[in-house]
């Protein structure tokens, strides 16, 4: 699955592939398959990316064109 959002989302916070490797743990070859859609990235480390990058994994997964998180009442 490509993610294309993941770019977007990191070049918009103006972070290199090597720093957000370095946040989820892993070499950046690893998280460049991951932008790339070679390899399918862990639901952990999706839901670790909407947090820092705070939106929703819907948003990442372009499953949604809001980019910012659900209000707290939809969990209410």
């Amino acid at each position: 699955m490509y993610l294309k959002r993941l770019k977007f989302l990191r070049i918009n916070a103006g972070l290199k592939q090597t720093e957000i490797a370095d946040l989820l743990g892993i070499q950046q070859t690893v998280y460049s398959r991951y932008e790339r859609g070679f390899q399918t990235i862990p639901l952990h480390f999706l839901i670790k990316l909407a947090d820092f990058y705070n939106t929703s994994t819907d948003y990442i997964l372009n499953r949604t064109n809001e980019i910012k998180m659900y209000p707290e009442s939809v969990f209410e």
